[in-house]
């Protein structure tokens, strides 16, 4: 069999290096490029790390086993990825941004959620307060150690949560819809495995499967809180298919209602 080759008839089309595009991006969009960059690293990591895990009794014992294992994995396996990012683990975070940008990416940048400024009070000025009913609230308080920690960990505040909880589900944990979503937070299967809950029922891994789904939102759309909701509630490819929020009278209302309490928290703090 005679070889194959390959006909090559412009070499500049076939370079070693990817073209200086520096021009192109301010240092706003380069930062925000870099941090979407190692998220999707951060995020294929941890998928990798739950597969090498999946069919073995875990990182910290069995599944349904001992105190908290289930939750102590999934919080190891996040940790981990974003460390492994942080380190130049895969690379993958530096090809695309160097295919984007054009330059090499800084693996300082830091990727919390914590950083990013959250637009609330502009949304707040225009809304009446929502007050939750007593039966509500005292449900709530039960999961207080648990808003704290997810607030903690993922950087969103507990007002936020707090509101989405009473929002999603009155703060009832056996709470399911019609459309099948679940729990606290009312996460919907496909949604509940990709932030790596296992027990959609178990009030901590709700609590964090929401929050850490919250904040995925509140990053791809800037800290806009209105449009992070708007995603939590109808997805992100309908607030991106409309541009904003989706004229769906449920997330409209969704939305306003999460920002009800919002303002409720507010006039009780400054109270």
């Amino acid at each position: 069999m005679e070889d194959i080759k390959l006909k090559v008839t412009d070499l500049a089309k076939h370079i070693s290096e990817t073209p200086n595009v520096q021009g192109r991006y301010s240092e706003q969009d380069k930062t925000k490029l870099a941090k979407a960059s190692k998220e999707f690293e951060t995020l294929l990591t941890s998928m990798m790390l739950k597969s090498m895990t999946q069919n073995t009794e875990g990182i910290f014992g069995k599944e349904g086993e001992g105190f908290g294992n289930d939750m102590m994995g999934m919080l190891f396996e996040n940790e981990l990825a974003g460390m492994i990012t942080q380190s130049r683990g895969l690379g993958i975070a530096e090809m695309l941004y160097q295919k984007m940008t054009g330059e090499k990416l800084d693996i300082k940048i830091p990727i919390k959620q914590s950083e990013v400024p959250l637009n609330i009070d502009n949304n707040l000025n225009n809304v009446s307060s929502v007050k939750p009913s007593n039966s509500a609230l005292n449900r709530l308080s039960v999961f207080d150690e648990y808003i704290n920690e997810a607030s903690e960990h993922f950087g969103v505040p507990t007002s936020i949560i707090k509101s989405v909880i009473l929002t999603e589900s009155a703060a009832n944990p056996n709470a399911i819809s019609k459309c099948k979503a679940k729990g606290l937070m009312q996460l919907m299967d496909g949604t509940a495995k990709d932030m790596g809950v296992k027990n959609v029922w178990d009030a901590k891994e709700n609590i964090f499967g929401g929050t850490k789904y919250l904040s995925q939102m509140l990053q791809q759309y800037d800290g806009d809180l209105k449009l992070a909701l708007a995603a939590y509630n109808a997805g992100p490819a309908n607030v991106n298919k409309y541009n904003g929020v989706p004229p769906f009278d449920e997330t409209q209302n969704y939305v306003k209602r999460v920002f009800g309490y919002l303002k409720n928290w507010e006039v009780n703090d400054a109270s």
